[in-house]
């Protein structure tokens, strides 16, 4: 067994484990990784960040992701803003603004007074063998058949896929259903977020997102980043748009073409502590 020294934080509900390999390198096996996640038997969260050195002398540091099922994903906006207070906070940097290595690339995150990060998310992604997507054609929207039903979707990146589709009344979506549906649509190889929007004016939307790995959860950046494109390009919504999730809001900016996306939102430190985590061997015998 090993001690580990941890973090936990939330953004709009949407919480995370900080793990500072900045210092000293970790070494956690997949299994490990789950047994943190799990929310009975080891700490809980929606996805597992650690914070690394970085690859080039241009950056200041290297973050990487992973879900509750232990599986590496590319980005995630929620956790960049905690990062981002995380590395300040535990002395790690005196620089207000950063540049991050992810696995979809240089984030450029910046803390705000009153505790606000706002986040260069970078231009989406349309092209569908980056997304990556099986595509019948060219465009945006796309017909896709979720079980028994054909839902029209909105597909795109940003630096994670996501597919987003318009509902009337996002209270009533069928999030728990289609989700796990569209999550493993076939057309997406590698999974994807399934997003349901409710247009509420041209300035603000309301959003659930069903995640890859993670389940529904209380907000997603990354979501909100693709949702707002969706609405623009639609002629639904403006350049600034506030975006409601089920664990607050977000604040997302996009002035078309090759523009990246801005996100400006909270980051919140809950807790702090040290946990013994058993080792891959151990975990495989309790069969976890």
């Amino acid at each position: 067994m090993t001690a580990l020294t941890f973090t936990k934080m939330q953004g709009l509900g949407n919480d995370f484990i900080m793990l500072e390999g900045v210092r000293a390198p970790l070494q956690l096996s997949n299994l490990q990784l789950r047994w943190l996640a799990d929310r009975h038997f080891g700490i809980g969260c929606d996805q597992i960040l650690w914070v690394e050195p970085p690859h080039s002398s241009l950056n200041d540091f290297r973050y990487r992701i992973f879900n509750q099922d232990g599986g590496e994903v590319a980005n995630c906006g929620n956790g960049v803003r905690c990062f981002t207070r995380f590395v300040i906070d535990q002395g790690l940097t005196h620089k207000r603004r950063l540049r991050v290595e992810t696995q979809s690339g240089i984030l450029e995150p910046e803390l705000l007074d009153a505790g606000q990060v706002r986040v260069n998310m970078g231009s989406p992604i349309f092209d569908a063998d980056h997304i990556p997507f099986h595509a019948t054609h060219n465009g945006l929207v796309h017909s896709l058949m979720i079980g028994d039903q054909q839902r029209s979707i909105a597909v795109l990146s940003m630096g994670n896929p996501h597919a987003v589709q318009l509902v009337s009344d996002v209270e009533q979506a069928p999030v728990g259903t289609e989700g796990p549906l569209l999550e493993a649509h076939p057309d997406f190889p590698e999974r994807v977020n399934a997003g349901f929007m409710e247009v509420v004016d041209r300035d603000h939307i309301r959003l659930r997102v069903f995640e890859r790995g993670a389940g529904e959860t209380l907000a997603c950046g990354t979501g909100a980043c693709a949702a707002v494109v969706v609405g623009q390009i639609l002629q639904l919504l403006n350049h600034t748009v506030t975006v409601q999730t089920r664990g607050g809001q977000l604040v997302i900016e996009w002035f078309g073409d090759n523009q990246p996306v801005w996100m400006t939102g909270p980051a919140v430190t809950v807790f702090s502590g040290t946990i013994v985590v058993p080792t891959t061997e151990e975990l495989c015998h309790a069969g976890r």
